[in-house]
């Protein structure tokens, strides 16, 4: 990219040397040719996106621990293909005890060409079996120096590790190249109502509806200790379910039994939420 900006730049007539005495003169290079308009806005951004993932680390930009989607070693080929098929992703962490016991990496395209061949396999045979090993790499490291290695070593994806060896994250080239290029909206984050009601005693919500607007409109009062740390109506559910919510993911409370919906973006966050009223014999989650 910076060896085609210099043959416009020579175009031009503007002649630079090839080597700069640091990173911030190459950084007025760039904005340099956008007000020249020899190279578009969009491309400058991407540029110092470039620049400046040399000093992005990669904890900045991994999937946190709490958003991980994962499964135990110990499942079957066809639970794990279920979950597949529900979260959407096509690569997915094997642990053992606990998350800080990443076992390995589950491949679906692996799952699913074991269970093509040998059709017994599904039922009889575990993750644990046909794992790819994992790459670890500490929270620290710049997403730069990790790109290159993800290149060279042609991973797609790897564990962030914290300073004392326990999970903190997860990231994938897409992650690092997303910085780059910027994130894609989905266009239906802007054209959805936050509260969409379909009947008396149904409705559906973004997963992002703050809290204290999901009680205001469903005229509720959630349990404090419920709602502790909790911001959304997607992180009550992770909350209440103990993981990850992916599509069918269900709990109940204060009369409401709410059913996570659609996955969203490439990191496959659930969108919307389905709320139907029902009848408890007790009223839970809410304040009396």
């Amino acid at each position: 990219m910076l060896d085609k900006l210099l043959r416009r730049l020579k175009k031009y007539g503007i002649v630079l040397p090839t080597i700069f005495s640091d990173e911030s003169d190459l950084r007025k290079l760039v904005d340099q040719a956008s007000e020249r308009r020899i190279i578009a806005e969009s491309q400058r951004e991407m540029m110092q996106s470039v620049l400046d993932l040399g000093e992005t680390l990669v904890r900045e930009l991994m999937v946190p621990r709490t958003d991980i989607v994962w499964i135990e070693g110990s499942r079957t080929l066809r639970q794990a293909l279920s979950l597949a098929l529900r979260s959407g992703y096509t690569r997915i962490p094997v642990i053992s005890e606990n998350l800080d016991d990443v076992l390995g990496i589950a491949y679906v395209k692996d799952l699913a060409r074991r269970v093509h061949e040998h059709h017994e396999s599904e039922h009889s045979e575990t993750v644990r079996e046909h794992l790819r090993p994992a790459t670890f790499v500490p929270e620290n490291k710049t997403a730069a120096d990790l790109l290159k290695e993800m290149q060279r070593d042609q991973i797609h994806m790897a564990v962030v590790i914290d300073e004392y060896g326990g999970t903190a994250g997860l990231i994938t080239i897409e992650d690092i190249l997303e910085e780059i290029v910027g994130e894609i909206a989905d266009e239906y984050d802007d054209e959805a109502e936050e509260v969409e009601w379909l009947s008396e005693d149904k409705a559906r919500v973004l997963a992002r509806l703050n809290i204290d607007d999901f009680e205001d409109a469903f005229k509720i009062t959630l349990d404090p200790e419920m709602r502790e740390d909790v911001d959304s109506v997607g992180g009550l559910l992770a909350k209440e379910l103990g993981r990850v919510p992916i599509p069918g993911s269900e709990i109940t409370l204060a009369g409401w039994h709410l059913v996570a919906e659609r996955p969203v973006g490439r990191r496959h966050r659930i969108a919307t939420v389905l709320a139907t009223r029902f009848a408890p014999t007790v009223d839970e989650g809410a304040v009396e």
